[in-house]
């Protein structure tokens, strides 16, 4: 009975919204034809500005002593002190203009005190009915927390210290037909959160900030590497053969041209075209599609960013993603001790190295440069209780001992480095070890950041590497790579020694913003529809 009455309490509320804004239309006030509002600041703008215009006009003057004196006449002195002080500025004021949404309104008569939040923040706005008028400010006496308000007036501190604006006209541009949630707790239910991301950025300043930083991180990215010579390029989302890593694609089909084709998983191929095509430093942050499962880590839908850098290798790029890394935590984070969930992780430091044998040999013990083939490597997975498939090779082994007893140990930022060639299809030959590669993944805070390599440009071998990995496929591999002619067809054409690498942006603004799930920086992260 209690929740039924609940819910004829809020559906009670929820009338009376509609015929608040009925009985303005009625009165030619309609807020929905307002086509523009003139905002010309805000709220965090104000505040500094008033800081700044204070500071210039009271320069000099220093705070009454009201030492010796009894609390009557000490209170009387700090508020002629204070209304000295008003006067100065009120002779010299800052004409405002301010827009966003009312989340506090307090009534006491002839004035009123409300607050309005805005992208940078909230401000207090103090409503007077001999300035406003008796129409506007019996409307805005009627007016509900989550309307939406345009602000004319000018900034002023109150007594109590507050900087705020005593408004000289008060509009109300859109009014809020729904009731926002109880001010103090927010929106606290997380499949509420993620669903209805509108009411979560409304009433959380946290979530907003995260946000907020995200866009910051994506902006410098692009400053960092237009600084670096590259060209931020576009390429297609549907695609025939998605390659380019390993993953199993969503797939569709094209009613136009009555074809099968996939959502891409990589950017990589058709960035690796264009340095054929001689675009020597190009990169792309794009939407990429892999039909997998979801945790904290992982979004099917994901932002990735990949570039490709002519006559350099993976120690090339090695330098820029320590470099980027470093030049996004000062200008985000504002340092390059960063902490995350509670642990530092210095990105200021140079990056550790080590190669993926040297990590296992040092986490599980195991040296694989003295295993001899795919059978002892195999015999060493049972001992230590890895699961395998029958397919795999020594180097694939080699990978899960890796995942197994590495990645949970690699906190502070470090590049792995020389993955074996069974599980790198794209990349080349280290000149002295066949059955290795030139890659590198980072790793911070237990988590890959990016993968790297130096890219293989050899068409006769990249060849044999895609029959390799269509024999994975018939073998069971869903993930497994597929040949891709054209590609092949611009290898042959000659592609210059490149280095390329991929880096998951949703991940590293996790670590930048101190999120424990991808779905914080995802503003509207994949879910199960209702």
């Amino acid at each position: 009975m209690a929740e039924q009455n609940n819910g004829q309490n809020i559906n009670q509320l929820l009338q009376v919204r509609r015929e608040k804004l009925a009985n303005l239309q009625e009165a030619g006030q309609d807020p929905f034809v307002i086509t523009k509002y003139d905002q010309t600041h805000h709220s965090d703008e104000v505040k500094e500005l008033y800081n700044a215009h204070e500071a210039k006009l009271l320069a000099g003057r220093v705070a009454p002593n009201t030492d010796g004196m009894d609390e009557a006449e000490a209170r009387q002195v700090v508020n002629d002190d204070y209304n000295e002080r008003r006067a100065i500025m009120d002779a010299d004021p800052i004409e405002v203009s301010i827009a966003g949404r009312m989340l506090f309104k307090r009534v006491m008569g002839k004035a009123s005190f409300c607050n309005i939040q805005d992208l940078k923040g909230k401000i207090q706005v103090y409503v007077a009915r001999d300035v406003i008028g008796e129409e506007a400010y019996a409307n805005f006496k009627k007016s509900d927390i989550g309307d939406i308000y345009g602000v004319k007036g000018y900034a002023f501190r109150t007594k109590t210290g507050e900087i705020s604006i005593h408004a000289e006209s008060m509009t109300l541009l859109s009014k809020s037909l729904q009731i926002l949630p109880e001010k103090f707790h927010g929106l606290t239910d997380t499949d509420a959160i993620y669903r209805q991301r509108y009411v979560d950025l409304i009433m959380n300043e946290d979530s907003r900030n995260v946000f907020v930083k995200r866009s910051l991180m994506i902006k410098e990215i692009r400053n960092f590497l237009a600084d670096r010579g590259f060209m931020e390029v576009e390429t297609p989302m549907l695609v025939h053969n998605a390659g380019g890593a390993a993953a199993r694609p969503f797939e569709t089909h094209y009613n136009s041209l009555d074809e099968d084709v996939k959502l891409r998983i990589s950017l990589e191929l058709y960035l690796k075209r264009l340095i054929v095509g001689g675009l020597e430093r190009v990169f792309e942050i794009g939407r990429v599609f892999r039909n997998e499962g979801v945790d904290t880590r992982h979004n099917p839908e994901f932002t990735l960013m990949e570039l490709y850098q002519a006559y350099t290798d993976y120690e090339g790029m090695m330098e820029l993603t320590e470099s980027m890394f470093r030049y996004l935590a000062e200008k985000v984070c504002g340092t390059t001790k960063i902490t995350y969930q509670g642990t530092e992780i210095d990105l200021g430091k140079p990056f550790a190295r080590m190669t993926m044998t040297e990590a296992v040999k040092k986490y599980s013990g195991v040296d694989f440069d003295t295993v001899a083939d795919d059978a002892a490597a195999k015999k060493l997975a049972d001992e230590h209780h890895i699961e395998y498939e029958d397919r795999h090779k020594k180097g694939d082994i080699l990978n899960l001992f890796f995942e197994e007893y590495c990645e949970k140990e690699l906190i502070q930022p470090t590049f792995i480095t020389d993955h074996p060639i069974e599980i790198s299809p794209l990349t080349k030959k280290k000149p002295n070890d066949p059955t290795k590669v030139e890659r590198f993944e980072l790793f911070c805070n237990t988590w890959e950041m990016c993968n790297a390599y130096s890219e293989l440009n050899d068409p006769i071998d990249q060849r044999e590497r895609f029959a390799q990995q269509d024999a994975n496929a018939a073998a069971g591999d869903d993930e497994a790579e597929h040949t891709d002619e054209d590609f092949l067809y611009a290898l042959e054409l000659g592609m210059p020694p490149t280095g390329g690498i991929g880096y998951g942006l949703d991940r590293l603004a996790m670590l930048l913003t101190d999120s424990p799930a991808i779905r914080d920086v995802l503003l509207f992260p994949t879910l199960k529809s209702l």
